[in-house]
C-alpha cells in the first residue's frame, strides 16, 4: 500500500507540467506525437521531433540540423516560434514543422556565385490558383 501511494503521488506531480503535442511535418503522411515538459524550449522540441521522424523512417528525409527548420503554430498566425521560448508558454498543442526557405545561388558572369532571392514557379497563393481554376468564361452563344 505504501508503494502504491508513492507512485500515485509522483505521477500526479509529473503530470502537471507535461503536454502531449502533435507536430505535422510538411510533406509527411501524418503528425508526430510525443510528450514534453511545458518548460522545454522550442529548439529542444524541434530536435526531438526530427529524431523521432528519422527513427520512424518517414519520408521525405529531412536531416537533423535544427537550424534548418522553423516551428509554426497554424492557429496562432504566420510567425515562426522563437527557439528560446518554452513550448508550454503558447498554450497550444498542435504545431507545424517546416524547412526554412533556402536562397538560390546562380553563377554570375565572372564565375562567382551570386545569391538570389527565393523565386516561385507558380503565381504564389492558393487564392490565385483557386481563381484561375474556377475562372468562368461566359460565351455569348
Amino acid at each position: 500500500m505504501l508503494m502504491y501511494n508513492k507512485q500515485k503521488k509522483t505521477q500526479g506531480q509529473a503530470g502537471k507540467n507535461r503536454l502531449l503535442i502533435s507536430i505535422t511535418v510538411i510533406g509527411s503522411a501524418g503528425p508526430i506525437r510525443f510528450v514534453v515538459n511545458a518548460e522545454e524550449l522550442v529548439a529542444s522540441v524541434m530536435d526531438t521531433a526530427l529524431k523521432s521522424y528519422a527513427r520512424e523512417g518517414r519520408l521525405p528525409v529531412l536531416g537533423s540540423n535544427v537550424n534548418e527548420f522553423v516551428l509554426y503554430c497554424p492557429i496562432a498566425g504566420t510567425e515562426a516560434l522563437s527557439p528560446v521560448e518554452a513550448i508550454g508558454s503558447f498554450g497550444i498543442r498542435n504545431f507545424m514543422l517546416c524547412k526554412k526557405p533556402q536562397p538560390m545561388e546562380e553563377v554570375g558572369g565572372d564565375g562567382k556565385p551570386v545569391t538570389v532571392g527565393i523565386t516561385r514557379k507558380n503565381s504564389g497563393s492558393w487564392k490565385s490558383w483557386f481563381n484561375k481554376s474556377f475562372n468562368l468564361k461566359v460565351s455569348t452563344h
